[in-house]
C-alpha cells in the first residue's frame, strides 16, 4: 500500500497495486503547475487509487487532462488524461515514503530547462515514452 497526501495534511490518499511508469517529467505544464524544474510521477490503475481524507480541487491543465491539488496548501497530487481512462498519475514526492519509488526514466526532455543537468543513466525520451 502506498500512502501519501498534501503538505498540510488536509488531503490523504492510498494506492495499492503495482506502481507503473515511474518518471521524471520535464514538460512545461508540470513545471508551471508545481513551480518545480521537473516532477516525479508514478502511475496506478484508477481502481487502485482513492482519496481517504479531504476533497482535492480539480482543474483542467490542458485539453483532456486534469490535475488535482490541495486548496489549502497547493500541493499537486494527481494527473489524469482522457487518453488513458484506467490510470492515474500521482506525484511521488507526496508519498509518505517517497524514497521507495525511484523514477526509471525522464520524459518530455525536449522541454527540459537548459540549466538542469541530470547526471544519471536513466533513459531519456523527448516526449512520451514509446
Amino acid at each position: 500500500m502506498l500512502l501519501g497526501g498534501c503538505y498540510c495534511g488536509a488531503i490523504r490518499y492510498a494506492a495499492d497495486g503495482e506502481a507503473l511508469h515511474l518518471t521524471n517529467c520535464h514538460c512545461s505544464i508540470c513545471r508551471r503547475t508545481t513551480g518545480a524544474p521537473f516532477v516525479a510521477w508514478f502511475t496506478v490503475k484508477r481502481s487502485h487509487f482513492r482519496f481517504t481524507q479531504g476533497e482535492p480541487k480539480f482543474f483542467r491543465s490542458s485539453p483532456g487532462c486534469s490535475r488535482t491539488f490541495c486548496a489549502n496548501c497547493g500541493s499537486q497530487l494527481t494527473f489524469v488524461t482522457e487518453r488513458v481512462t484506467d490510470e492515474i498519475d500521482v506525484t511521488i514526492a507526496t508519498l509518505d515514503e517517497p524514497q521507495g519509488l525511484a523514477p526509471q526514466d525522464h520524459t518530455f526532455t525536449d522541454s527540459q530547462l537548459p540549466w538542469i543537468a541530470v547526471d544519471d543513466s536513466l533513459p531519456r525520451y523527448p516526449g512520451r515514452r514509446p
